[in-house]
């Protein structure tokens, strides 16, 4: 139900800091925490190091699952067997494992290629000697044990993908602010839409890991991070547009409940998720998140009244600002 997400928001395990990387790591699985999701991608391949060197040596490793991820840029898209194999070997090699619990798909999906930072096209995907065809050859040398997709782009793309049948996870932004992949948005909604994909990957049981649980560290109202004022992917920009329907939603807490909690019950609400990826950055985060999965999914009203203010347009701080 609650996973640990080593990407570079938290900056956790791209950081120097080994102690509290492995302080973190022991907590989570104290916690009953056993997937870890990273990425060659996450601090240029520092992510999937720490992240090996961290569970290396461990009584409990066959116990601990790790995903890990490949981006394959327009070139390599004539190839993309050549591609995946050196990418998954180098990060196996990082991980100190012979094979990956599930290797996901970085780039996102949409209908033209580049449309949005790095996507390919559902026929990149499916066509003969395409994606899903060198993963499956990726799991028959026994180096993957499941393949995913990333659930950015456009719905309709990533909804014929996972028609195919040839995927078994996807992991897909799903928070208070953004909760589309289940629920309808209003008209008003500028924000990605994501169609409400999780009725597709309920009836072709397909795996949902649930990632942006924190909007990026704007539900926990911080200030942007290093990655998030570089990145291209979920950049600043879409940071600060979350940032101003927070204090609204802190308005709409039930008394006793802080919006910590709030945004990790609503990201396992839905039956669909299998998995909230959360980064973490020290050890008392990993409590609170363990602790608020521990008081259950929110209530159908509640969540809904969450996903209607976390939709509406973003309005004025408490500072006055947007």
């Amino acid at each position: 139900m609650l996973g640990f997400g080593a990407g570079p928001v938290s900056g956790l395990m791209t950081s120097a800091n080994v102690a509290i990387q492995r302080e973190c790591v022991d907590a989570a699985i104290e916690r009953g925490i056993n997937w870890f999701d990273t990425a060659p991608g996450y601090g240029n391949g520092e992510s999937e190091r720490r992240l090996g060197d961290a569970l290396r040596g461990r009584e409990d490793r066959d116990q601990l699952h790790v995903a890990t991820k490949v981006r394959l840029s327009e070139q390599e898209l004539d190839d993309p067997y050549d591609a995946m194999q050196r990418s998954l070997q180098a990060s196996l090699l990082r991980l100190g494992v012979e094979q990956v619990s599930l290797l996901q798909l970085h780039n996102g999906v949409t209908s033209r290629r580049n449309e949005i930072a790095c996507s390919i096209t559902a026929d990149d995907l499916l066509r003969r000697g395409g994606i899903a065809d060198a993963m499956e050859r990726l799991r028959m040398r026994g180096l993957v044990r499941f393949s995913g997709l990333t659930g950015t782009g456009t719905a309709v793309a990533l909804r014929e993908a996972l028609n195919s049948d040839r995927f078994e996870t996807l992991q897909i932004p799903f928070n208070i602010l953004n909760p589309t992949a289940e629920c309808a948005a209003p008209p008003s909604y500028l924000e990605t839409d994501f169609g409400r994909l999780f009725d597709d990957c309920e009836r072709l049981r397909i795996g949902v890991f649930a990632i942006r649980v924190f909007a990026g560290g704007a539900l926990l109202r911080r200030d942007p991070s290093p990655h998030t004022l570089t990145t291209k992917f979920f950049p600043l920009d879409l940071y600060q547009r979350d940032l101003g329907r927070v204090a609204a939603l802190e308005r709409g807490l039930p008394a006793g409940m802080r919006l910590h909690e709030a945004a990790v019950r609503f990201s396992i609400t839905p039956p669909a998720v299998s998995c909230a990826l959360v980064g973490f950055g020290a050890a008392r985060e990993i409590d609170a998140a363990a602790e608020a999965v521990v008081q259950g999914p929110l209530d159908r009203p509640l969540f809904e009244r969450f996903a209607e203010i976390g939709m509406a347009s973003p309005i004025a701080d408490r500072d006055g600002q947007e």
